[in-house]
C-alpha cells in the first residue's frame, strides 16, 4: 500500500466518508468510527507522515500545529477541562 492508498489519504481526498469536525491547510480532524471514549477525534496531518518516527526536522511547525489543532478541537467539543492526546 502506497502513501496515496492509505485510509487517511483517502479520507483527506474525500474518497472515504468521514465526520469531519475541523480542517485547515495542514490538518484534518474527524470523529473515529470505532470510538474508544465518549469523544474520540483523530487529528491527522495532510502531509503524509506514516508515523512520528518518520517526521523530519522540516516538520517541526507541522507537529506543533497538530497539537494546537488538537487543543482547538477539544475546546470546540467541550473538553477544555481535560482530554488525552495519543501520538502514533
Amino acid at each position: 500500500m502506497t502513501q496515496q492508498d492509505t485510509l487517511f489519504s483517502k479520507i483527506i481526498r474525500r474518497e472515504i466518508p468521514a465526520d469531519i469536525v475541523y480542517e485547515d491547510d495542514m490538518a484534518l480532524a474527524f470523529k473515529d468510527i470505532n470510538p474508544q471514549a465518549p469523544v474520540h477525534i483523530l487529528v491527522i496531518p495532510k502531509k503524509p507522515i506514516p508515523r512520528l518516527a518518520d517526521a523530519s526536522p522540516e516538520d517541526h511547525s507541522l507537529m506543533g500545529h497538530l497539537l494546537l489543532t488538537a487543543k482547538r478541537v477539544a475546546q470546540e467539543a467541550g473538553l477544555e477541562n481535560g482530554y488525552r492526546v495519543v501520538i502514533v
